[in-house]
């Protein structure tokens, strides 16, 4: 159902901190006119857990609006509250979101028979294909294989966003789920690697910075042109680590203000990047091109 190199979109603010519409607007055009493959708002790159609940829908509601059908939008809509993900999902659906991300729930550190309870509530309740994102370097809970194969028994339920960072993981899941059930990296520098052993694309943060390569490397595995997958694996390389040489997303907002994308503005408790980090990245981006 989804498939190639979905955008973590960052979440643009004025410097008074107030939701920047219109570089919003600018962001997702870049991103569509670069051939990414479709937009995910209101993840943890968007600074979810800094948004009010109205700013969520509003983000959630002009992604939708601006990209008016020409790619898939999968709204991020997780939280550590069932009825308030419920909430988010069910709002998703009505304003036309194509899928939802649903991390696990955070800081709770449910049981894997909660989390099967969690995401059972919601794919009961919304009619929605409900991406899985599972990313315990984060959230504290680690949703297991096993549990994941439960869940992919709805059909509501069509993938996961693998971000443990433990390759076996999506072999593992490709293989209990099977071909139904679409497995997207969450780390840029896994996604070959998720590719080649059945993975369908990647919920990306460098596609902030350079959607053409990450589509184009996504594009090159599918058709079967494995050399050019690996040239592009590792022209992004530098740019995949150096995106987390701090917390995400200070970097790919940084980054995107020396592109002259953005003015970098974050919400506490994210700071600047340190002089040092910064100079690293700056030198990442010119060596890549991109400043």
């Amino acid at each position: 159902m989804f498939e190639g190199s979905f955008v973590a979109l960052v979440t643009p603010f004025k410097d008074d901190e107030s939701l920047d519409e219109a570089k919003l607007k600018e962001l997702i055009e870049f991103q569509i006119n670069g051939g990414t493959n479709g937009i995910v708002p209101c993840g943890t790159t968007g600074e979810s857990p800094a948004l009010s609940a109205e700013e969520h829908s509003r983000v959630v509601d002009l992604t939708i609006e601006t990209v008016n059908g020409r790619v898939p939008v999968i709204a991020g809509t997780g939280s550590n509250s069932t009825t308030h993900t419920l909430h988010m999902t069910k709002h998703a659906k009505a304003v036309g979101a194509d899928g939802a991300l649903i991390v696990t729930p955070y800081y709770n550190k449910p049981t894997q028979e909660g989390l099967y309870a969690h995401y059972m509530k919601i794919a009961d309740s919304v009619d929605i294909p409900i991406i899985i994102y599972n990313v315990p370097g984060r959230c504290g809970t680690d949703i297991l294989s096993e549990t994941i194969a439960r869940l992919s028994e709805h059909p509501n339920i069509v993938g996961l966003k693998e971000a443990t960072g433990m390759l076996r993981r999506a072999s593992e899941v490709v293989q209990m789920c099977g071909d139904d059930f679409t497995v997207l990296s969450g780390d840029d520098v896994n996604t070959l690697p998720i590719l080649s052993v059945g993975g369908r694309g990647v919920i990306s943060v460098v596609a902030n910075v350079a959607p053409a390569d990450i589509a184009e490397m996504c594009n090159a595995f599918k058709v079967g042109n494995i050399e050019l997958a690996r040239k592009l694996h590792y022209k992004a390389l530098p740019l995949s680590i150096d995106l987390f040489i701090e917390t995400n997303p200070i970097p790919a907002k940084t980054a995107l203000m020396l592109m002259g994308k953005l003015n970098g503005k974050m919400r506490l408790p994210l700071v600047p990047m340190t002089p040092a980090n910064l100079e690293t990245l700056r030198e990442t981006l010119d060596a890549a091109g991109l400043i």
